[in-house]
């Protein structure tokens, strides 16, 4: 399974993404990870979530950004929820570029094949989500 939380600055995203993290930490019985850019999550997630700070890994494509999340499951088959904050940011790129599309897909071949649930923000306005990205929503 695959969900994407999209909206412009300010629409609430951030606080909706934390109360999904504590959830998934209290209530899902293996490891949840959540990947950021910047450590501005430390505080307000539960601390039995793996923060993973993104720019300590030189996450800049997408290609590299799949290895990483197969490395984290294949380090870990007790994942179970993988939360990636600002992807469009973490990997620069714009919200309705191919590539988005490719690794959105590939993120859910990935979920189905492994059982891992992932949810992803993207900021940038709705309007700007093609089809394909809205099959996520």
């Amino acid at each position: 399974m695959v969900r994407v939380i999209m909206g412009a600055k300010g629409t609430g995203k951030t606080k909706q993404i934390i109360e999904m993290i504590n959830y998934a930490a209290e209530n899902e019985s293996g490891s949840v990870v959540c990947v950021e850019i910047g450590k501005k999550l430390v505080f307000d997630v539960k601390n039995s979530v793996r923060l993973v700070e993104s720019s300590d890994f030189a996450a800049d494509n997408y290609t590299f950004f799949k290895g990483f999340i197969s490395g984290m499951y294949a380090s870990n088959y007790d994942l179970t929820h993988v939360f990636i904050d600002s992807l469009c940011k973490i990997i620069p790129s714009e919200p309705d570029s191919p590539e988005v599309e490719e690794f959105l897909a590939w993120l859910d071949r990935f979920s189905e094949q492994n059982g891992v649930k992932f949810t992803v923000t993207i900021s940038a306005d709705v309007a700007l989500a093609t089809e394909a990205m809205k099959a996520y929503f």
